[in-house]
C-alpha cells in the first residue's frame, strides 16, 4: 500500500468518524430533549396540559424556577390546578402589592403603604391556599364515584392499573386530571405505590389517604380489592354528607372570621373620613405607629383563633 492510498484511506476514515460523531451527538441531543419533554409533561408538574395561549414574563419565569422560591411556588400552583406559570403569578403579585401600597398611602397615610403591601402578599398566599383547598374539596366529593368505578372495573377482571386509566377517562376534573397523571407515571415505569403516594401528597386529605392505603395494601397482599372498595364507597358517601352538614353549620362562623378584620380596616377609613388628616397625625409619632401595628396584630390573632375554633376535622 503506497503512501497516497494510506493518506486517502486515513482521511476517509477520519471524515466518516466525524460524520458518525455528529450524527450520534444529534441523536443523543434529540433523545434527551424528547425525554425531558415527556417527563415534564407526564410527571413533573402534575397539572393538566397548559393551554395554547401565549405565556408572559418568560424570562422572569425561567429565572424564578431556578430558585427555591420558584420551585415552592410551582408546587403550590400545581396543587391548585391553575393555568398560570410561577413567573406570571409572581409578576401579578408584585403588581397587586404595588397597587395596594399606592392606594393605602394615598387614601390613608404614608405609613399604611407598606402595611397594605404586606396585605397584598398575604392575600396572594391565601388565594393559593384557597384554590388548593377548593380543588381538594372537589376531589374528595368525587372519591365515592372513583371508588365505585375502581370496584366495578376490578370486579370485571381488569387490573388495577387498567382500572385507574379507565377512571381517569370517565371522571371530570380534578379527579380525572390527577388519575391521568397517575396513569402516565405508571406508563413511564413508576411503581403503583409511588404514584399513589405522590397523589396523596399533592392533595392531602384523610379520605384520599384511606383510599390510597386500601389500594396499596390490596396490591401488595393480593387481597380482595372489590370488597374493600365497595365498603369504602359507602364510608366515603357517609363522610361526604357529614362534611357538607358541618360546612353548613359553620358557615356563619367563617364569615365572622373575615368580618372582624374588615371592620378594623373600615374603622380606619371612617376615622380618616370624619376628620381629614387624623391618620397622618396619629402615625406621625412612634407611639401611634406602634399602636397601629399592635392593633393589626390583634386583628390577625383574632382571625386565626376564630378559624381554628371553627375547624372540625371529620
Amino acid at each position: 500500500m503506497d503512501l497516497q492510498t494510506l493518506i486517502t484511506l486515513t482521511t476517509g476514515v477520519a471524515l466518516l468518524t466525524c460524520v458518525l460523531a455528529v450524527a450520534g451527538l444529534h441523536t443523543y441531543a434529540r433523545g434527551r430533549a424528547q425525554r425531558a419533554a415527556l417527563v415534564d409533561r407526564l410527571s413533573h408538574t402534575g397539572r393538566p396540559a397548559l393551554t395554547g395561549r401565549r405565556r408572559r414574563f418568560r424570562t422572569l419565569d425561567r429565572r424564578l424556577r431556578r430558585t427555591n422560591l420558584g420551585r415552592t411556588l410551582e408546587l403550590k400552583l400545581t396543587a391548585t390546578g391553575l393555568d398560570v406559570t410561577p413567573g406570571e403569578f409572581f409578576a401579578y403579585m408584585l403588581a397587586t402589592v404595588a397597587a395596594l401600597w399606592l392606594i393605602g398611602q394615598a387614601t390613608l397615610a404614608p405609613f399604611f403603604g407598606p402595611l397594605a403591601g404586606l396585605l397584598g402578599v398575604w392575600a396572594a398566599v391565601q388565594f393559593l391556599n384557597w384554590q388548593r383547598q377548593k380543588r381538594i374539596e372537589r376531589f374528595i366529593n368525587q372519591l365515592p364515584e372513583l371508588a365505585r368505578i375502581l370496584a366495578n372495573a376490578t370486579h370485571a377482571g381488569l387490573a388495577l392499573r387498567t382500572a385507574i386509566g379507565m377512571a381517569a377517562e370517565e371522571l371530570e376534573a380534578p379527579a380525572g386530571e390527577e388519575l391521568a397523571k397517575v396513569a402516565n407515571q405508571l406508563a413511564i415505569g413508576h411503581s403503583l405505590d409511588d404514584a399513589l403516594q405522590e397523589l396523596a401528597e399533592r392533595l392531602p386529605s384523610r379520605e384520599l389517604v384511606v383510599l390510597v392505603t386500601t389500594l396499596v395494601l390490596s396490591n401488595r397482599a393480593g387481597g380482595q380489592v372489590v370488597g374493600a372498595l365497595r365498603n369504602l364507597t359507602e364510608t366515603l358517601e357517609e363522610r361526604k354528607e357529614t362534611r357538607r352538614e358541618i360546612r353548613t353549620q359553620l358557615s356563619q362562623v367563617s364569615m365572622t372570621s373575615y368580618a372582624v378584620p374588615a371592620l378594623g380596616v373600615g374603622s380606619l377609613f371612617l376615622m380618616n373620613g370624619v376628620k381629614d388628616g387624623a391618620l397622618d397625625r396619629m402615625t406621625g409619632s412612634p407611639l401611634g405607629q406602634g399602636a397601629v401595628i399592635i392593633a393589626f396584630g390583634l386583628y390577625a390573632v383574632g382571625f386565626v383563633l376564630i378559624r381554628r375554633m371553627s375547624r372540625i376535622d371529620v
